[in-house]
């Protein structure tokens, strides 16, 4: 609301009745007997007013009365309530700035799975807060400013985290056994070229380059057990080096830590230890961790918003290439021609395949619910507006892949939790926020600086 800039940046204060009349109101939680409208706090450009924060206050305290926590009554609730009134304005502010809006048909869509959350219609649900003293359009629109600041947050914070291969390690080898499901069993081959106690230097050499040799001609298709009968000197080599079934913990300590990054057919080694140098291979896994997961090839075409086509323009422009699609036009000389996404583009829009939970939620969603070969309408995401085709599915058991996924999930959400509060409260130092009620500022903050009413 650029209207307001010049003045109420310029100085115009609240008198001392007056402040005492929103504080009265605000702690009693009835409406201003003047019935004036006035100012709380100015964010950039836009302001809050008293009815504003009153209403979001009740909304508060409605969702808190059937919890058992402990309501704040009075100024620290106002302040809290206040406090994120601001942050959500500068960050809506941001998201407009940066094209994200989101559309009535995303918005349809959210409150259609609030309801189904609660097991009511939209129809009941729209009821549900008449009944308890909250508007409709009020809740929309909170409903639609929290979607632009998940989209905001997802594209500036989300999006810009990074795990190394290194961080996943570490992460595995820190939890040591209880990263893998306690029920998996594995089933190991094993070789041992051993060494005397006291081998010397030249013997030791020897059996290494054995050892070595060794590794490369299983990994060349030499049959294990027919390697095992002919080379090792394991207890197990009779058997064709199997050490049967086991459970991680009943892996020998010098195997456990390797196993559970190993594949099915995988050949590691040689390992040294005082007895020599081993191989194992994994011949096969069972149990509780051996999960299927289900990859999907996909291909997409995205059309960004930007200075020259607004969001509305943005989706018409896709839906237009959707209907070339079904009209005959090939998806992979649209995606080359018209794709924002260059590095996909280049390949047709292919993707490759995609594990779960490697795509943002809305791309995610939208995939899972197409058949192979089938076209999704329109999908909006923070990237922009989406057309997604499936091309195939697969699936496969991978430990080690699933495994991999919870260490992503686990440091990622360590790491957004950090980021996100780093981040907000970046973008709220630099920010332009004036509190015009003193009472209602932070706690410890220092007070305003005196103002001179204007003439």
């Amino acid at each position: 609301m650029p209207i307001f800039q010049g003045r109420l940046r310029s100085g115009r204060f609240l008198r001392p009745f007056q402040v005492l009349g929103l504080l009265l109101g605000l702690l009693s939680g009835r409406a201003n007997a003047e019935g004036v409208d006035r100012i709380v706090a100015i964010v950039e450009d836009e302001v809050i007013l008293e009815s504003e924060l009153q209403k979001r206050i009740d909304m508060v305290r409605q969702g808190m009365s059937g919890s058992d926590a402990p309501t704040p009554s009075g100024l620290p609730l106002a302040r809290q309530v206040l406090e994120r009134l601001i942050l959500e304005k500068i960050q809506i502010n941001l998201a407009e700035k940066t094209g994200l809006r989101i559309d009535d048909e995303t918005l349809r869509q959210a409150v259609q799975q609030i309801a189904q959350k609660n097991n009511v219609t939209p129809e009941e649900l729209r009821q549900s807060l008449r009944a308890e003293g909250i508007e409709y359009s009020d809740f929309l629109e909170q409903i639609r400013g929290e979607l632009a600041q998940q989209r905001l947050r997802a594209a500036q914070v989300n999006n810009q985290i990074k795990i190394s291969d290194r961080e996943i390690e570490h992460w595995k080898t820190s939890r040591g056994q209880s990263a893998v499901n306690p029920d998996v069993e594995f089933l190991l081959g094993h070789i041992l070229i051993s060494t005397p106690q006291a081998a010397s230097p030249q013997a030791l050499k020897a059996a290494k380059e054995r050892a070595d040799k060794l590794v490369e001609e299983l990994k060349g298709g030499l049959d294990f057990k027919e390697a095992s009968l002919r080379s090792s000197d394991s207890s197990e080599a009779l058997k064709g080096g199997d050490l049967g079934w086991r459970k991680l913990s009943a892996l020998p300590t010098l195997f456990a830590e390797m196993v559970p990054k190993m594949k099915k057919g995988d050949v590691d080694g040689p390992i040294r230890s005082p007895s020599g140098f081993h191989l194992i291979k994994l011949l096969d896994t069972r149990g509780g961790g051996a999960e299927r997961i289900t990859k999907t090839r996909v291909r997409h075409i995205l059309i960004k918003p930007n200075e020259l086509i607004n969001n509305d323009d943005a989706k018409k422009k896709l839906q237009a290439i959707r209907t070339r699609i079904e009209a005959g036009d090939d998806f992979g000389d649209l995606a080359r021609g018209n794709s924002d996404d260059k590095g996909s583009a280049v390949k047709g829009g292919d993707l490759g395949f995609v594990s779960p939970g490697a795509l943002v939620p809305e791309f995610e969603q939208a995939m899972i619910a197409l058949e192979p070969h089938q076209l999704s309408q329109p999908v909006q995401s923070q990237f922009g507006w989406h057309l997604i085709e499936v091309l195939d599915r697969q699936e496969s058991d991978d430990t080690q892949e699933l495994l991999k996924k919870k260490a992503q999930d686990d440091i990622f959400n360590r790491k957004v939790g950090e980021e996100t509060e780093i981040w907000l409260r970046r973008i709220r130092d630099e920010a332009f926020v004036e509190i015009r009620i003193p009472d209602l500022l932070p706690e410890g903050s220092p007070p305003p600086p005196a103002k001179t009413p204007e003439p």
